[in-house]
């Protein structure tokens, strides 16, 4: 079952965010906990628009930071015409029951080949036996 929903508007384009625990592929004996996120992107704005690069800052309970950034978004870089959506599904593995993670979508106006930055929202994942 997924999280309520996190969402944050920039420049007319909106990114929601729901995270789940994957029990199956977790392992809390071996300090290695498994969260699959939902990403939900909607181009608000007049103008046809394709994601290029993301940048996440991915931070577990201990404050230790990974910095992961690429092309895309699982092997897609997406272009969305005013209205379209995108959705995806990814994953990520902390070595604590508690985690966030935070970043943003670099994304190309196809009119201007202007490039801007989308906001993702900073999401908590916790593992559900913590809040028990």
């Amino acid at each position: 079952m997924f999280s309520d929903i996190q969402s944050i508007k920039t420049d007319g384009v909106l990114v929601s965010v729901r995270t789940t625990y994957v029990v199956e592929q977790s392992s809390p004996h071996l300090d290695n906990y498994v969260f699959a996120y939902k990403i939900q992107i909607v181009n608000e704005s007049s103008a046809t628009v394709q994601l290029l690069r993301r940048r996440w800052v991915i931070t577990d309970a201990l404050g230790d930071k990974r910095v992961v950034e690429g092309d895309g978004v699982i092997g897609q870089q997406p272009t969305l015409a005013p209205g379209e959506s995108h959705e995806y599904i990814s994953g990520c593995d902390f070595s604590t029951p508690i985690g966030q993670m935070e970043g943003h979508y670099t994304m190309q106006r196809l009119l201007d080949d202007s490039e801007f930055e989308v906001r993702i929202p900073r999401f908590s994942m916790v593992a559900p036996f913590l809040l028990n």
